[in-house]
């Protein structure tokens, strides 16, 4: 179940990251700027973020198996259809649908671990599909710089839509329905809006999801811009990428491990602040290599992105799992809700934020370092007003608009 949880996480960061190595190729094709194909990312975002509060929703009407095929029916079509667009308006409009659907498989896939696993069990799957999850935005970017080196840039939507056959076929054949029908609730629009409301405003859920969403928006102001920091600050090609991409992947991997090992014997509380300090001593060693050197290179200028990578690996699923244990008989709806949250930042980030910011190391470095200290803000507020998060043991008792 990891490996294939894992894998339709995957096909997110893939829809992002393997085409960086193509914004050059994509703006002489399709006769647009730097700007206008940085659409093609927050224009992607933007969508999966409006869709992203009903894929939860839907899993939790109908059973998140066929929300899950469904998504990756429509992600595959418009994945054709970004291979196929011969102008930027047409590939925005495929994008805008790969968005709508690429949600699926890391909303509903949170909400299916904690169908079947509680407590520690739960924290050691989630570390897992992180870990899966974590390769693809290492492995994207170098595969697009492949594809490159021996056809054109739509070769890498024709890629993405093999990926996807791929995933709908195991999906079809090995993973299980774990919402069962007299489980079920019907999505009535009216007790969705109320139900949406009720999370939202709770204070508690404020908090956490706010705390994840500014903690890896510090990683994600790089990851957006990737494509001016790899080829106009580091002076690399588009083969290139992976110079940015595997160190900082390999501090997420390995703080997912860590996080799984630590399950059941570090408290999470203690978890979440090793997290932040490891964040917080990464940005000091990026200020410092900055001011040290007027020309950032590789290796030294990534580095510190590794080790803030694995900071944020130790507190996403600790953050998560207690958003997931707020409203256990909604669990589809409050991961919907939660990945809204991050997705918006997101795509604000990738398409106002980072056109400003992306051609200075300082410029990110400062995006970055505001983004974690309102990230440890939200954390340390949470942690003033609630008890100390607990292992989950089992199901409870609450129902919307009630917190543990």
């Amino acid at each position: 179940m990891a490996a294939i949880l894992g894998g339709l996480a995957m096909f997110g960061p893939f829809s992002i990251d393997t085409i960086f190595p193509a914004f050059p190729a994509m703006g002489v094709a399709l006769h647009a700027d730097k700007l206008a194909i940085q659409q093609t990312i927050s224009v992607y975002l933007l969508a999966y973020a409006l869709m992203s509060v009903v894929h939860g929703p839907l899993s939790d009407a109908i059973g998140r198996r066929k929300v899950i095929l469904g998504g990756l029916v429509v992600f595959t079509l418009a994945s054709v259809g970004c291979a196929m667009a011969t102008d930027l308006t047409t590939l925005l409009a495929f994008r805008a649908l790969q968005g709508l659907s690429s949600g699926v498989g890391l909303i509903v896939g949170r909400a299916l671990i904690r169908d079947v696993l509680q407590g520690d069990d739960a924290q050691r799957m989630m570390s897992q599909v992180s870990m899966i999850f974590g390769v693809a935005p290492a492995i994207a970017p170098i595969i697009g710089g492949w594809i490159l080196g021996w056809s054109q840039w739509p070769a890498i939507f024709w890629f993405l839509v093999a990926f996807a056959l791929v995933l709908l076929l195991a999906t079809w054949l090995m993973l299980p329905e774990t919402h069962p029908p007299e489980a079920r609730l019907p999505m009535v629009p009216r007790r969705l809006l109320r139900d949406y409301v009720s999370i939202a405003f709770n204070p508690r859920f404020q908090r956490l999801a706010a705390a994840s969403a500014f903690n890896f928006a510090a990683l994600w102001v790089y990851i957006a811009s990737a494509p001016a920091l790899v080829i106009d600050l580091l002076k690399l090609d588009e083969r290139q990428f992976g110079w940015f991409f595997v160190p900082m992947i390999s501090g997420m991997v390995l703080g997912a491990f860590v996080s799984g090992r630590a399950a059941g014997r570090v408290p999470g509380q203690r978890l979440v602040t090793i997290g932040f300090a490891c964040s917080a001593t990464a940005m000091l060693l990026n200020l410092g290599y900055n001011l040290w050197t007027d020309v950032p290179q590789v290796p030294w200028a990534v580095l510190p992105m590794s080790l803030n990578a694995f900071g944020i690996a130790l507190v996403f699923p600790i953050v998560t799992l207690a958003i997931l244990d707020m409203y256990p008989r909604q669990r589809g709806s409050v991961s919907s809700l939660q990945a809204f949250t991050s997705l918006v930042l997101n795509a604000l980030i990738a398409g106002v934020l980072s056109p400003l910011v992306s051609g200075s190391a300082m410029g990110l470095l400062g995006s970055a370092a505001t983004f974690l200290v309102l990230a440890w803000l939200f954390w340390t507020w949470e942690s003033r007003a609630s008890r100390p998060l607990q292992p989950c043991t089992g199901e409870s008792n609450t129902v919307p608009g009630e917190s543990l």
